[in-house]
């Protein structure tokens, strides 16, 4: 076995996105976040990204990449589960763990038991847990109750890009991740086949549609055959600082849950950090229930 660093062709980047599939098929969660997907496939525009393809008799049995764009860098990887027990894993979280400049933590996607072993075995402990919350999509909702002088549209792609990324920097100001968005990370995802401007929901003045109060960007990935898939996500939902009191969090929600079941989606998900309290208890009074748990282990 043999661990090279290089940034992947697209012949790699095929056989890697292979290693994933067959391990989301084993283990019932898949091994890479999407901003990890759009780094693999769009290399050259991720300068601080590290990619790690590890080799078996000149097939590809495994990837890691690191991002070094954070404070902390983060990593994320998977091995082929017919190479696994071999100590591949753990030589290529070694590699890992020597790739930054500094600390490099690492997500386990659903923690499973495998993880949590060679997580103590190396002396990494729990840094970040992220929640999955999913709810059926039939059951009833809440109405959606918006301010009289406030109106949901659709967002427009180039007309809404600078005001939207103003407002998620706001509303993301401390998050590690969200906050730091740029229009390079929407217009990748304005590319991708899940992208559907109309389920992208603005909360605006109704006086002052341009004004821009918060979002609800919902998502819904194609299944593997291409049609669209039974999960209905809560992408991202972000209220500007200067309208947290008009309860927007909560109507933006329920208003891209609607939207979602209409389109087809039968069961609505999330992520949320563990760390976020009030926006749990916000989920759990809508019905989420935690359904999957991915964690983030760091040398302490």
């Amino acid at each position: 076995m043999t661990i090279e660093q290089a940034k992947p062709g697209p012949a790699e980047v095929d056989a890697v996105l292979a290693v994933a599939a067959a391990a989301t098929a084993t283990d019932g969660v898949a091994p890479f976040s999407e901003q990890t997907i759009l780094s693999l496939r769009n290399a050259a525009d991720f300068p601080d990204v590290r990619h790690f393809l590890v080799r078996e008799a000149d097939a590809i049995i495994g990837y890691a990449q690191v991002d070094k764009g954070a404070h902390t860098a983060s990593a994320e990887l998977v091995i082929h589960p017919a190479f696994r027990g071999r100590g591949f894993g753990r030589r290529l979280i070694e590699d890992v763990l020597g790739a930054g400049d500094g600390p490099v933590a690492i997500w386990a996607h659903g923690e499973g038991p495998a993880a949590r072993a060679l997580a103590e075995k190396l002396r990494l402990t729990r840094s970040r847990v992220l929640f999955k919350m999913c709810r059926p999509l039939e059951r009833p909702l809440p109405p959606v109750r918006l301010p009289d002088d406030v109106r949901l549209r659709s967002f427009r792609v180039g007309s809404d890009d600078a005001a939207w990324l103003r407002v998620n920097s706001r509303a993301f100001a401390t998050h590690p991740e969200q906050g730091k968005w740029t229009q390079q990370d929407l217009e990748l995802r304005f590319r991708e086949p899940w992208f559907d401007a109309a389920g992208f929901l603005l909360a605006v003045r109704a006086d002052d549609p341009d004004t821009l109060l918060g979002y609800h960007w919902t998502k819904r990935e194609p299944a593997a055959d291409g049609t669209p898939g039974r999960e209905g996500e809560v992408y991202v939902v972000g209220v500007d600082p200067d309208a947290q009191g008009l309860r927007l969090g909560t109507a933006l929600t329920i208003a891209g849950l609607e939207y979602l079941a209409r389109a087809g989606a039968s069961e609505g998900v999330l992520f949320v950090d563990e760390s976020n309290p009030r926006a749990v208890r916000l989920y759990t009074g809508l019905g989420f229930e935690v359904c999957e748990t991915h964690v983030m282990y760091a040398r302490a």
